[in-house]
This record gives structure tokens, C-alpha cells and sequence, in this order.
């Protein structure tokens, strides 16, 4: 009898918590969520309070959701407004941690935007096309269906290959998709035809879009002798040309922004220096700093990252002539593709400023009353006594 009545009551116990659990779920889950997200619990009561005002069906999708999650930062905005006594640091601080939240929601979905296949792509997207030995064509998407239908590629706004030559082809895709991102892709022309009264190339779909960032500046492999420079002055005179020999070193690559610099002996980061070189007979002086060091005990030589802050824009040029020049006809191709990537984005960003204009004038009437608004050689290591001057400088 006494075992019946112990099952009997530790059923019941089960039963209300179940009962309690049931009831309490949702907060329950609420709040764990919260405090998983930074929120304590003060926050979290009021937050909870606020879902209920603003009659969230599902109260933790206040965590996820962007529009829940402007609902309620709308609602406790007007309530505020609404009620001045209301306007408490407490209140304040609850908004600011929601537009905090907010912030990361949207920095998270951009971070998950993109494009995972071509079937995505809108119709009249600009497009920039390398065909390898070549060079880069100008085309534009006509229709989007089992296969991509473009127009004939372009060059100078000239069809300089005719359509059949383009079948078979395999090529490289490049697009700055509105408000998103620069795509690159590689597909292969099917076949040449007739699409809505015009020629046309059909191209595969690709499911493997590449998402690629801004065009940095491009490096050329070089062996080019070259002078280094300690800078010990707190002001730097960039007109300033050294006549006295400098720490001998090699440049083995070189950008506009920097170079790859070999030296003898140990070099430290964040030091200021200065290289002097020649390119095609021109004199030039970059200023930086070394970024990150590289030293190999063995043949007591380091590899200097150098990052340039300022040179002259005649050096700099020449610079990028020479790079230009050195790199295989494969990068230039996808060089210029990227440059005019990167002048589409450009477009894009005037044309919205321009419609913003547009769109603003657009409302003045409304405002302003009755107003009318109308390979690599040996590497030269330095004497000894200047290697450990270089330490003991560095």
C-alpha cells in the first residue's frame, strides 16, 4: 500500500512540473535564449514584456527575426515618446542594446548573402568576360532559363569574334551584382544562336560562384637591387634623396603598396625605413613600415614585409608600368576584368547617390510651402659589420 501511495504522489509531482514546464515554455526558452546573447535578466524581463505588448506569436524569434525584432524597438521607441516619464537610462540602454543587436543580425545575413549559382542572376546583368589568349569582353545577360543567354561579347563595343568561334570555349565570368558583392565564375560556351531576334551565346550554368573582394594592389616577382634606409626622424621629409649607401638588399616582389624585401641579418617589425631603387632608369624612393619579418638562422637573411605609406605618384606609376608589364597575359586579362568589376560598382554607387538627389527634390514641394524646386639569383648578404649594425638599428 505504501509503495502504491509513493508512485501515486511522484506522478502527480511529475505531472504539475510537466503542467509548470508546458506553461512556462516559451518564457523558459526565452530566456535562455537571452542569456546566451549577452542579456541579463532585468534586460530579459523587459524584453519579455515587450513581446507581449507587441503580440509576438513566437517570442524568442525577437533573437532572430529582423522584422520581430524592429517591432518591438519601434514599440518601446513610441512608448517612450508617447510617455516622457518613461525615458529612463534604463529604457535607453535597453534600445541601444537591441540597435547593437540589430547591427549583428544584419551584419550576420549580409555575411550569408550571396549567390551559390548562376540560376540566380538577373536579366540585363553587365558582365565581363575573359576568353584566355584573347583578352576581356563586355556582355550582358538576355535570359536566364536552362541555360545563360548573352548577348555576343564586346570589345570597344565591337563584336571582334564572331559567335561560332566562341563554342566550345571554356571562359571566365566576372559581375558586380547590384547591392551585393563581385562574382567570378568559369563556364563553358554550349552553343551560338538566335535569342529574341539577335545573336547570342548560350552558356552552363555554374553552381560555383567565387565572392570575392575589392581589387588589391597586384605583386610581380622581381630581383631588383635596391638600398635600405633606417628612418630615425620623428618628421619624415619625403623630398629627401639619399647620396650615401644605405643596407644592401633585394626586392623579390613589388606593388605600388609594398615589396618583399631580403636582407642580411635579423630584421625586427614596425620599423620606418625607406628603399631606393631604379626602374627603366628612374629613381625610386618608397617610405614604410616592416609589417612582419621572416628570418631564416641558416642563412642568416630576413624576409621584410614592407608596407609603403607614401611615394611619389610619377614612382608609383612607374611602379605599376613595370608590374603590368612583368605579369604573364593570364593575370592582365583577369586584371582588367577586375578593373571593370570595380568601375561597375562605381556606377552602381553614383547612379543610387543620383536617385537619392532626385528623390529628394522630388519631396520639397511637400516641405517648403508654394516653392517651386526645379627564379632568383644569389642574394647579396651584407658586410658583416653592417649586418650587425642592422641588429643592433632594428
Amino acid at each position: 500500500m505504501y509503495i502504491f501511495v509513493s508512485i501515486f504522489f511522484s506522478v502527480v509531482i511529475l505531472f504539475i512540473l510537466y503542467l509548470i514546464y508546458s506553461i512556462f515554455k516559451q518564457k523558459i526558452k526565452f530566456y535562455v535564449t537571452g542569456l546566451d546573447n549577452g542579456f541579463s535578466f532585468n534586460d530579459l524581463s523587459l524584453l519579455w514584456t515587450v513581446s507581449q505588448i507587441c503580440d509576438l506569436e513566437t517570442p524568442v524569434s525577437l533573437f532572430w527575426s529582423m522584422p520581430s525584432l524592429t517591432k518591438c524597438m519601434m514599440q518601446l521607441t513610441s512608448d517612450i515618446e508617447a510617455n516622457p516619464e518613461n525615458n529612463t537610462e534604463k529604457n535607453q540602454r535597453i534600445i541601444s542594446k537591441l540597435f547593437d543587436y540589430r547591427t549583428k543580425l544584419q551584419n550576420e545575413s549580409d555575411s550569408k548573402k550571396g549567390l551559390t549559382s548562376t540560376l540566380a542572376l538577373d536579366t540585363k546583368q553587365q558582365l565581363r568576360i575573359v576568353f584566355p589568349g584573347h583578352g576581356v569582353f563586355t556582355s550582358k545577360l538576355l535570359n536566364n532559363g536552362h541555360e545563360l543567354i548573352i548577348e555576343v561579347p564586346r570589345q570597344k563595343d565591337m563584336i571582334t569574334i564572331p559567335a561560332d568561334q566562341w563554342v566550345g570555349s571554356v571562359i571566365s565570368v566576372y559581375l558586380w551584382r547590384k547591392g551585393d558583392a563581385r562574382y567570378v565564375f568559369d563556364t563553358v560556351v554550349l552553343k551560338n544562336g538566335i535569342f529574341m531576334g539577335q545573336t547570342a551565346l548560350f552558356l552552363k550554368h555554374s553552381y560555383n560562384l567565387v565572392r570575392t573582394q575589392k581589387r588589391k594592389s597586384i605583386r610581380a616577382q622581381c630581383q631588383i637591387n635596391a638600398q635600405l634606409f633606417i628612418i630615425k626622424e620623428k618628421v619624415i621629409d619625403y623630398s629627401v634623396i639619399e647620396t650615401q649607401n644605405g643596407y644592401k638588399c633585394v626586392l623579390e616582389d613589388i606593388s605600388e603598396s609594398g615589396a618583399l624585401i631580403r636582407i642580411g641579418g635579423k630584421g625586427v617589425q614596425n620599423v620606418q625605413i625607406k628603399i631606393q631603387f631604379t626602374i627603366n632608369n628612374m629613381l625610386v624612393v618608397m617610405f614604410g613600415i616592416v609589417r612582419t619579418v621572416e628570418f631564416n638562422q641558416e642563412t642568416n637573411q630576413s624576409l621584410l614585409h614592407f608596407e609603403c605609406i607614401h611615394i611619389d605618384q610619377e614612382m608609383r606609376n612607374e611602379i605599376l608600368r613595370y608590374v603590368y608589364k612583368m605579369l604573364p597575359e593570364h593575370e592582365k586579362e583577369v586584371l582588367q576584368a577586375l578593373k571593370m568589376t570595380d568601375e561597375d560598382e562605381q556606377n552602381e554607387e553614383v547612379a543610387v547617390q543620383d536617385q537619392q538627389k532626385e528623390d529628394k527634390v522630388e519631396e520639397l514641394p511637400k516641405i517648403i510651402d508654394n516653392e517651386e524646386v526645379t627564379s632568383v639569383s644569389k642574394v647579396p648578404v651584407a658586410d658583416s659589420d653592417i649586418i650587425d649594425e642592422t641588429i643592433s638599428i632594428f
